[in-house]
């Protein structure tokens, strides 16, 4: 079983990932966007609900409004209170005042069930942030959907309120996804890891330069989408 210190360091190169970082790009877009979306949130003794909540790496942008913080995840950790599936929570309804689901879905053979089970377990006017890939090379046996606006609009259809954004734009999009690609395919393992101390950083700066001078608000090849969903 991974360690205390394996799963909260994996969890603090999400939230703050180095320059090294294929997923650089989207990692600190989506910290901007549930900040933001946070904030949004009233309350400042939440009981908070983490499917798939294996490392939680967004748990500190909620310091100091936790009441109670429940993880959910077939993958036993340190961090992990409730051994299921997402299909089926073994919680009762109506307890959560938010529930974070981040890269997770493209896992489940039935999205909808999950999200089923997300709103039963949030009371009114709890609200979800989620983050699901658009974009990205099959990384598992288990991989199964991909993900865009429209898709997480017809599957967020129950909740009353629901707002969809891209984590980057399609320049983000497109120099994430040759990043993850350099590093995915590339062998031996000594050659990416020169990679991702190279060219990836030079990539990511590169994209993050061109976003900034372009202003660009193209999102067809965003490589991922995150959503707030209000019940």
């Amino acid at each position: 079983m991974e360690t205390l210190d394996i799963v909260n360091r994996e969890g603090r190169e999400r939230l703050y990932p180095s320059l090294t970082n294929p997923s650089w790009l989207v990692l600190r877009r989506r910290r901007e966007i549930f900040r933001k979306w946070l904030a949004r949130v009233d309350g400042r003794n939440l009981d908070v609900l983490d499917v798939g909540g294996r490392i939680q790496p967004y748990r500190p942008l909620l310091e100091g409004r936790i009441r109670r913080y429940v993880a959910v995840d077939l993958r036993q950790t340190p961090l992990v209170n409730v051994v299921a599936r997402g299909e089926q929570i073994p919680l009762a309804s109506a307890q959560f005042d938010l529930v974070i689901c981040t890269q997770m879905l493209e896992y489940i053979p039935e999205p909808v069930a999950v999200i089923a089970e997300i709103y039963r377990v949030l009371r009114p006017g709890g609200v979800l942030l989620l983050s699901v890939p658009a974009v990205f090379p099959r990384d598992s046996d288990h991989d199964l959907w991909r993900f865009l606006p429209e898709s997480l609009r017809y599957l967020l259809r129950s909740f009353c309120d629901v707002e969809v954004a891209a984590e980057g734009s399609s320049i983000a999009g497109f120099f994430r996804t040759a990043s993850v690609c350099l590093v995915m395919f590339a062998k031996p393992a000594l050659f990416r890891t020169l990679l991702r101390f190279t060219l990836v950083p030079v990539l990511n700066v590169t994209a993050a330069s061109l976003e900034a001078l372009s202003g660009s608000s193209n999102y067809q090849f965003a490589a991922n989408f995150s959503a707030f969903a209000k019940k």
